[in-house]
């Protein structure tokens, strides 16, 4: 076996291992004064791209915010922060390796992040346990409960698999 074949099993192996649901709810204060839920999540993100080339991007993950403002934070399987997504209206951005890029949308910031589009709104939906019709996309949530959701990009091509545990 190759020394990289090695690692992607290595990897995989990672990823498939662990994993219950860790999903905690923080109170913050929104610009009205009014209360606002701001969710929190941690585990592992796997987006599997079947194009030529094939892809794979997996690392584990920080989620905290809402769908019009958050932040992501990639780490590696050994522990290095692989770059920091921020957006907001109007603004999206990643920190990776002491330089800041700028995207106009958090759409585009995911594409060139991972190699497709992730629907954020939708992302945060299916964490919180909604199965929001999204187009070009089926989740299936039937393992949310035990912290896991999957969901398969089937339009636009190439069809894209994505795959979530969260942690405990």
């Amino acid at each position: 076996m190759t020394s990289r074949a090695l690692l992607c099993s290595l990897l995989t192996a990672i990823f498939l291992l662990a994993g219950c649901a860790h999903i905690q709810d923080v109170t913050g204060i929104n610009d009205t004064k009014n209360e606002a839920k701001t969710s929190f999540w941690v585990g592992r993100i796997s987006l599997q791209i079947q194009g030529e080339p094939a892809q794979a991007f997996f690392a584990g993950f920080e989620l905290k915010g809402q769908a019009d403002n958050g932040e992501l934070t990639l780490i590696s399987p050994l522990g290095s922060i692989l770059g920091i997504m921020r957006w907001s209206p109007g603004e999206a951005t990643l920190m990776q390796g002491g330089s800041i890029k700028r995207f106009a949308s958090t759409d585009e910031l995911l594409a060139q992040t991972t190699g497709a589009a992730v629907p954020v709104s939708a992302l945060f939906d299916w964490l919180g346990g909604k199965n929001t019709p999204t187009p070009g996309w089926l989740a299936d949530l039937s393992q949310q409960g035990n912290g896991r959701i999957t969901a398969k990009r089937v339009d636009p091509a190439p069809q894209a698999d994505l795959r979530i545990v969260l942690d405990k």
